[in-house]
């Protein structure tokens, strides 16, 4: 298995970033990484997404499905995406650090053959689109003045 990882600190309740994570219609507001292709479906046990992943702007967006596995409110979102060969799961976790801070945590572990063949090519693209998506978040969710 192979993982990527980033986090930021936010000055904002786990509750502010939660809103902003959870409410995906407003993604196209701050979130120029991933992309919900029909963000009217909520984030519910089972529901199939259909996303987009933009690394950079030099690439081409990248489309995929996968299945919301854990919605855990203010703590946890995560969804998995599975074809024969690769297996994607994709986490986003808060963590309160202090009063009114919270610690963003965005994981993905990636398994299969699949997965052993490109993730060598795409491993910097992505690290640099899930940091780049921290700090739109961290950007968002300070300036918001109201849950």
């Amino acid at each position: 298995m192979s993982t990527i990882y980033t986090e930021i600190e936010i000055n904002a309740s786990k509750q502010r970033v939660w809103q902003a994570l959870y409410q995906k219609e407003d993604w196209v507001e701050w979130n120029s990484f991933l992309f919900d292709r029909d963000s009217s479906l909520p984030f519910e046990v089972n529901q199939i997404l259909r996303l987009s992943v933009w690394r950079s702007p030099a690439d081409e967006d990248t489309e995929f499905q996968a299945i919301v596995k854990v919605v855990q409110p203010a703590v946890c979102l995560s969804w998995v995406c599975e074809i024969p060969g690769f297996r994607g799961e994709y986490w986003f976790e808060l963590q309160e650090i202090g009063e009114g801070r919270t610690k963003y945590i965005h994981r993905e572990e990636f398994s299969g053959w699949i997965s052993r063949v490109f993730l060598p090519f795409i491993r910097e693209d992505e690290k640099r689109g899930m940091d780049r998506m921290a700090r739109e978040l961290k950007g968002y969710v300070e300036k918001l003045k109201v849950l």
